[in-house]
């Protein structure tokens, strides 16, 4: 499988911001990088950049303006191939079972125990999404970036970093491994940065998407961690920051895979 992915990114600074960008592909065993190219630039000048590894093959891109700054960001990949399963370190294995900051699945264990008593394994997986799915309406600006996944549950709206937020709390809530990746995902409309969860069950970690807006077997690791704190595309360290604009691509050489919301799927 080859895929094609970008994403443009202008924002202003304050003077003395740090700044930490993660929209690179993840770098994992398997995947082949035909052309790949990070540009960023201020009034015309090329900004310095230093590459930093993340978990999970993921890349952090970190850059410090001394100046007040309009920031222009250009990232662009072509990457043939699939990537290798991961074997998780023993830690991930508890890592990712513990309540974190937009995951608490400590609050949301009666819920989850409720809901689905009886079930393991991938048929748990399975309805856990389908249950979320049901459940939440996909709308764009429902939610606020502090929002975990309690909020979204009694609001029963948000967008797909909520939907992934609920899955992994009330699969972590039944003692299930589950983790976030943030990717790019070829065939969402609208084109975004989109979130998906991952669950280790049965020696792989499955990839669940309970939004249903993106063929999962296209999809194209940026970064993972427990929840969005781990995954944010953009963030800073000191400072301030305004996002002027965002343009996401991407794209599969071929016909788009169909997507089955019924199928057992590892991030490829």
């Amino acid at each position: 499988m080859q895929r094609t992915v970008s994403s443009r990114l202008v924002f202003s600074t304050s003077a003395n911001t740090a700044v930490v960008l993660a929209i690179a592909v993840a770098r994992n065993p398997g995947l082949q990088f035909l052309q790949e190219r990070l540009e960023v630039t201020s009034g015309g000048r090329s900004v310095p950049v230093q590459e930093l590894a993340d978990s999970h093959g993921g890349r952090l891109h970190s850059l410090h303006l001394d100046e007040a700054s309009h920031v222009v960001v250009e990232y662009s990949a072509t990457v043939k191939g699939v990537a290798t399963p991961e074997v998780p370190a023993p830690v991930d294995l508890i890592r990712y079972v513990r309540p974190s900051r937009y995951c608490e699945s400590d609050k949301l264990l009666p819920t989850s125990y409720a809901e689905f008593s009886g079930l393991s394994g991938l048929e748990l997986l399975q309805a856990v999404r389908n249950w979320v799915n049901s459940e939440l309406a996909y709308i764009g600006g429902a939610s606020r970036a502090t929002d975990g996944a309690v909020e979204t549950l009694l609001a029963r709206a948000g967008v797909c970093r909520d939907f992934a937020h609920l899955v992994l709390s009330l699969l972590r809530a039944k003692d299930i491994p589950a983790r976030l990746a943030a990717v790019y995902a070829p065939g969402l409309s609208p084109m975004d940065f989109h979130a998906v969860a991952e669950a280790w069950v049965d020696g792989q970690w499955y990839v669940l998407d309970a939004t249903g807006l993106a063929p999962r077997s296209s999809l194209l690791r940026i970064a993972t961690g427990r929840d969005a704190s781990d995954t944010a595309f953009l963030s800073t360290v000191g400072g301030s920051l305004t996002l002027n604009e965002l343009t996401v691509m991407a794209t599969v050489d071929g016909n788009l895979p169909t997507e089955d919301p019924q199928a057992a799927v590892v991030m490829a």
